[in-house]
């Protein structure tokens, strides 16, 4: 389980805030770098992409609004004064930054001007989408073949992307205008839109990262807590568990153990003794007060090990039974439960649980002889006063019955406290004594 490790003994130990908080840091971590890297990834194929589409706009505005308007019929018929001021105006006005390279070709692919005078005048054939574009006046870009015949004098570069428009000369000649461009160009367009965001977006996910950690930190502190708490809980269930089968057993040694033992020794002695009706008669009738004695002892017990179900018979009647068992003793028990009438079961149970063992240190310590038991229920507040009229004790002996371990009122405070509630207890010696307990109800 998360923030827990096996010892050798088999219990748990809980890891150190600082372990928790060191594995949250390092898979966010691995999660930022991912983030990072996927990232970096996409913000540069769309700068790549961005950087792409300015290319089409710079060849279509360099072929509507540059070389259209240039392409008389002496361009188109191979002038040489008039391709040289075409020329001219290529070189001055389109051919700059990344394009690097352009063409012109008429409907057979034969190539009618290019900055390169090498292949001016040869023909390459046109593919059907170069075609399409040329008949439809619409464009197209792709990463050119540097293979291919017409890019010979290109294969020095590494990549070229080829952007192609359809146009029509002064004459109406459809033409396709071929503008190449440096795609190491573009892809370093590319990488600096990249990098002008980069720094917000991983400071943004870096900041991130960093916010958490506060949030891991509190986190671990409460899991931390809850572990406690339910070790705390655990020793005490334990320790409670411990001083109950303790008690039993003393309560058992003392009472129905001795009682029976007389009795068996009663027994005995009058098989041995001569008979005497009379005698065996009163014999008879002392042995089965005793035995009835041992019994009642042992249906105390029985209850005390199993207490009624709340569930089923609410506080008020489970109260009542557990005074009907301590009027065996002799007390006088005055209950006023009938207000804690539809307590919720976790409540009432930790309110029977109380009474229990607060009616139990009466009876075994306070010589008192009558006792009253309030409980009641007012809105979100339940309350619980055992109010006896016995011997008393003062305050320093109240903390030292605290420190002994089979003192009961030690576990009740701890079992209140838990529920978020409060126990008080009030005594003077000669005075009586009275333990009060305000608990929550949600």
């Amino acid at each position: 389980m998360l923030g827990e490790r096996q010892d050798h003994g088999g219990g748990q130990k809980p890891i150190s805030i600082a372990v928790l908080v060191a594995q949250f840091a390092a898979a966010g971590a691995v999660v930022l770098l991912a983030l990072a890297v996927a990232t970096a990834w996409l913000a540069r194929e769309a700068g790549t992409r961005q950087a792409i589409d300015a290319a089409e706009q710079v060849a279509w505005v360099a072929a509507r609004g540059v070389v259209e308007p240039r392409l008389e019929s002496g361009v188109v018929g191979g002038d040489p004064r008039q391709l040289a001021e075409f020329d001219q105006a290529m070189r001055d006005f389109v051919i700059q930054g990344t394009l690097v390279r352009v063409r012109l070709r008429d409907r057979t692919g034969r190539v009618v001007y290019s900055d390169n005078q090498r292949i001016v005048g040869q023909t390459f054939p046109l593919t059907p989408e170069q075609e399409s574009a040329m008949s439809n006046r619409t464009s197209l870009s792709e990463v050119s073949d540097l293979h291919r015949p017409e890019n010979v004098d290109e294969s020095s570069l590494d990549k070229l992307l080829e952007v192609d428009v359809g146009i029509r000369s002064l004459g109406g000649e459809a033409l396709l205008f071929e503008a190449l461009f440096s795609y190491d160009g573009v892809v370093s367009v590319g990488q600096a839109i990249w990098q002008r965001f980069a720094p917000v977006a991983l400071g943004a996910l870096l900041l991130l990262e960093l916010v958490q950690i506060p949030f891991a930190y509190s986190l671990a502190r409460r899991l931390q807590r809850q572990q406690e708490d339910r070790q705390r809980l655990l020793n005490r269930v334990v320790e409670a568990s411990e001083t109950e089968r303790r008690r039993i057993a003393q309560d058992l040694h003392d009472g129905v153990v001795q009682e029976l033992t007389a009795v068996t020794y009663q027994l005995e002695g009058a098989r041995l003794r001569p008979r005497d009706p009379t005698e065996d008669q009163a014999q008879f009738a002392a042995t089965l007060a005793q035995v009835g004695a041992a019994i009642a002892e042992l249906r105390t017990l029985l209850f005390d090990i199993y207490p009624p179900d709340l569930t089923e018979e609410g506080l008020p009647a489970s109260l009542t039974e557990l005074a009907m068992e301590l009027e065996r003793t002799g007390l006088v028990v005055q209950l006023d439960v009938d207000q804690a009438a539809g307590l919720p079961a976790e409540p009432a149970a930790v309110l029977y649980r109380s009474a229990q063992e607060v009616l139990r240190n009466i009876a075994a310590h306070s010589d008192a002889r009558h006792v009253d038991v309030v409980a009641s229920v007012d809105g979100h507040t339940a309350t619980l006063i055992v109010d006896d009229d016995g011997k008393g004790f003062d305050a320093a002996q109240l903390r030292t019955r605290l420190k002994d371990a089979h003192f009961g009122l030690r576990s009740v405070g701890d079992v209140v406290a838990d529920a978020g509630g409060e126990l008080t207890i009030e005594s003077a010696p000669g005075h009586g004594t009275r333990a009060e307990i305000i608990l929550p109800v949600s």
